[in-house]
């Protein structure tokens, strides 16, 4: 999801990212963090986001409708607060289009790559994979800039251009029609475009990640046989645990780990399940379902919200965001997830992978290893 304002030139997602945990160990093996005196966890735990390379495949940096948000330092608490998140890579991308997306595009990547380097303390940002590891020796928050939507290639030559500007993942469609393919809450999904495969074939040979987390289901199929490599579903989960558009079926989910691509699980709370409650273990049976589809290569995290989530945001920007949609997303009271709804959620999620069985390697793998797999096999 992860923002679909009716997007003006200004309608920047924003925010504060981090890295680096601090840590003070208390007693029995539990771990507190500073500035969240409520929250503890095993050691275990604290010991694998530690050592695991924390990739969130979509992860706004802010979700706020300010225009000037760009231009913010972060305070002190700020900065902790995301150093003590655990994450590392942060996917920083929303969805923006009509008929000024390359305008938009060029403002947005500007705008948030000028407030990574005004944040310098806390951000860097990401050109190739070797800059998420070095981030995490750094303990720094690596920023991988892309944009949900594809309506900014005006041209098969914008491909270039726009990596070039920083621009390192693309989503073919956001959840409407576009001339590369349809989105999920299309009536009708035509499939991917002669355009649409032109710009695949272009996003390849620029080494920039294709997504398709937002396509209709022809089109995600499409997508995933016209790419002669690897491609990610950044940010969704599987209609086979719940009913939505804009979830991905179990054929999709194959087809694409067939050609080694990997799915990032969200927590979105529609996404993630019919009913309440919906908690974190809810969005952990999506991580079960798709390792045990495929393999565990092929599943990983990609949040689709930023450190706080959707319903921290101020009431007039939350009814505006939930306004936006089309009745088929079906929003509840609220958006966000139990338990996967604040900073320190990685660490929650890591704790049911903990509970699961998952062993170490494979707790590891999906917190980060497999889209840092992804990462450095797309990009080179």
């Amino acid at each position: 999801m992860a923002m679909s304002f009716p997007v003006t030139r200004r309608a920047f997602i924003a925010g504060a990212v981090g890295a680096a945990l601090s840590a003070p160990m208390i007693n029995r093996g539990a771990f507190a963090f500073e500035g969240a005196p409520a929250k503890s966890y095993s050691r275990r735990a604290v010991d694998l986001v530690a050592a695991s390379l924390v990739i969130d495949m979509l992860a706004p940096l802010k979700i706020t409708m300010s225009e000037d948000y760009v231009a913010h330092r972060l305070t002190d608490a700020e900065a902790a607060e995301f150093r003590a998140s655990g994450i590392t890579g942060f996917h920083n991308a929303y969805g923006l289009g009509g008929p000024d997306a390359r305008g938009q595009a060029m403002e947005y990547l500007a705008g948030w790559q000028g407030f990574a380097g005004r944040n310098s303390h806390v951000f860097t940002l990401v050109d190739s994979a070797s800059d998420l590891d070095r981030a995490k020796r750094d303990r720094k928050a690596a920023v991988i800039m892309g944009i949900q939507n594809a309506e900014h290639f005006d041209s098969v030559a914008d491909v270039a251009v726009f990596r070039r500007l920083g621009l390192r993942c693309a989503q073919l469609t956001y959840n409407s029609q576009n001339r590369l393919g349809s989105g999920s809450t299309e009536r009708v999904d035509g499939g991917v475009s002669d355009y649409g495969a032109a710009i695949i074939a272009e996003m390849e040979k620029q080494k920039m990640l294709v997504d398709v987390s937002h396509c209709g289901d022809r089109t995600t199929l499409d997508a995933i046989a016209i790419a002669k490599g690897p491609i990610a579903i950044t940010h969704s989960n599987a209609r086979a645990l719940v009913d939505h558009p804009r979830v991905k079926t179990d054929e999709a989910i194959k087809a694409l780990a067939a050609k080694g691509g990997v799915m990032g699980i969200t927590g979105v709370r529609m996404f993630v399940r019919a009913s309440d409650p919906t908690n974190v273990g809810h969005m952990a049976d999506h991580i079960d379902h798709v390792a045990k589809l495929t393999a565990i290569e092929h599943v990983g995290i990609g949040s689709d919200a930023d450190l706080h989530g959707y319903d921290d945001m101020e009431p007039a920007e939350y009814a505006a965001l939930k306004g936006s949609y089309k009745a088929s997303y079906g929003f509840r009271d609220k958006i966000d997830i139990d338990g996967f709804d604040h900073p320190l959620k990685v660490f929650d999620l890591t704790e049911e992978l903990i509970r699961r069985g998952y062993s170490n390697n494979n707790i590891t793998a999906v917190l980060g290893g497999n889209f840092r797999r992804l990462l450095g096999q797309v990009w080179g």
